[in-house]
């Protein structure tokens, strides 16, 4: 299965299980984070949360385990050996950090136990609203004709806007010169200002100043238009359908895990997942919701392995 068939499965929710009158949980589950509280992937957290401790009948505690761009609270959720301790991560502790640095101190595919994919996160390709640049292919000829004169930022090296940069620009055959900043929020400033003339970020970051007038959306690497940002083309429809980038938040349990405990979290996992209320707060947030079945988020994990280790490969990519 492709990766863009996967996520048309990924995220159509599965139909509600039975539940049985379970012995597990007995005692309260502990749900890491492993970021700052009121950052995007606790957000996620904490709006699942309530709906997953109503079906499985136990309070699920939010644990912020914030460190090393998350890889920090990524081991703590390997090592747990209580059967009650699971967690929540992002593309960058799941897919970009193993394949990043070496001193990486797990393997997601074989530490850890695929729940279901929370939210899939879109990253769509902005310049600032008084760029001359109105559509992508205007912004890659004009790449063409000047090389190495536009900036593009991000918020790190490794990070999910500066791999999604060097995939289109890879794509587009194109020189661009890379600007780092510490946080999404700089990021979007400095695009604002022009002081980079192109970047990727998390649409939640990027949708205010878009609806606001104050950047301009090129493109989305998501299979379909999204709804935020309706005329807004994909790469796809631009010519670039290999530009396919977006952030993502998914819920895992350590690879240890009895089976009866992780099966039954798994249904509990992808029911909250169902709830239409839950749905309706995931979307205000900018992200598309998730609910797909363990098998279909453990091939999505390994393709996206896949997918960022060769884009790190073929730029020679270092952390910070």
């Amino acid at each position: 299965m492709n990766r863009r068939s996967f996520l048309a499965a990924a995220l159509t929710p599965l139909s509600a299980p039975a539940f049985a009158q379970e012995a597990w949980p007995a005692r309260p589950l502990r749900l890491i984070v492993p970021f700052a509280a009121g950052g995007p992937t606790d957000i996620v957290a904490r709006i699942v949360a309530p709906h997953l401790a109503a079906t499985l009948g136990q309070p699920v505690v939010v644990d912020n385990r914030a460190g090393a761009g998350g890889v920090t609270g990524v081991d703590l959720i390997v090592r747990a050996t209580d059967a009650l301790t699971f967690g929540i991560a992002s593309a960058g502790g799941l897919a970009i950090a193993p394949n990043l640095d070496r001193r990486t101190p797990y393997d997601p595919v074989r530490d850890l136990a695929p729940l279901t994919l929370g939210v899939l996160v879109p990253e769509p390709l902005v310049v600032p609203a008084s760029s001359p640049f109105r559509t992508l292919r205007e912004l890659i000829e004009g790449a063409r004709a000047r090389p190495g004169t536009l900036n593009y930022g991000s918020t790190g090296n490794g990070s999910m806007p500066h791999l999604a940069a060097e995939q289109f620009r890879a794509a587009a055959g194109i020189e661009l010169v890379h600007i780092s900043y510490n946080s999404g929020g700089q990021l979007a400033t400095a695009i604002l200002r022009n002081e980079v003339q192109l970047g990727f970020a998390d649409l939640p970051v990027l949708l205010p100043h878009i609806q606001a007038g104050g950047l301009r959306a090129l493109a989305v690497g998501t299979e379909t238009r999204l709804p935020w940002i309706p005329d807004v083309p994909t790469f796809r429809e631009s010519g670039l359908p290999s530009v396919d980038a977006s952030n993502w938040h998914g819920f895992v349990a350590p690879a240890r895990m009895p089976e009866g405990p992780l099966a039954t979290l798994r249904r509990a996992m992808i029911a909250a997942l169902q709830d239409p209320e839950l749905r309706e707060r995931l979307t205000q947030q900018g992200a598309i919701p998730g609910g797909n079945s363990p098998e279909e988020f453990g091939a999505f994990i390994r393709n996206e392995n896949a997918k960022w280790a060769d884009v790190i490969r073929r730029n020679r990519i270092a952390p910070d």
